[in-house]
């Protein structure tokens, strides 16, 4: 009784030890590369943002975003395309927003109840 089975058995498990933290490692560094792209995706838009926004609108945009989070984040891509594409003439002023906002926002449906 050698006992070499036992040392094979355990090299064995050592060696897939070793491949499971190697293949963890790979995964959080690629984790970590998607997260600083998109970290620089999100300057980039805010840059942008910055450059074609007063600050009355990017306000608005901010109070848009907190209520309507999904909203303002279509609003933002919007103003990122039309940026992005040359369509934009000068800065988005407050009054400019407002109309982005009006063109943007879905139907509601409205109910009229009636009386009689």
């Amino acid at each position: 009784m050698s006992g070499t089975p036992d040392d094979d058995d355990l090299e064995e498990l050592r060696r897939k030890k070793m491949e499971q933290l190697q293949e963890q490692a790979e995964g959080q560094a690629s984790e970590e590369a998607q997260e600083a792209a998109q970290q620089q995706a999100e300057a980039q838009k805010q840059a942008l943002l910055r450059q074609y926004l007063t600050d009355d609108a990017r306000k608005r945009l901010n109070t848009v975003k907190m209520s309507k989070p999904g909203f303002g984040e279509q609003v933002e891509r919007q103003v990122v395309a039309l940026a992005q594409s040359g369509r934009l003439q000068g800065k988005i002023d407050d009054a400019k927003m407002k109309q982005l906002l009006k063109e943007l926002q879905p139907e509601q449906k409205r109910f009229d109840i009636k009386r009689r």
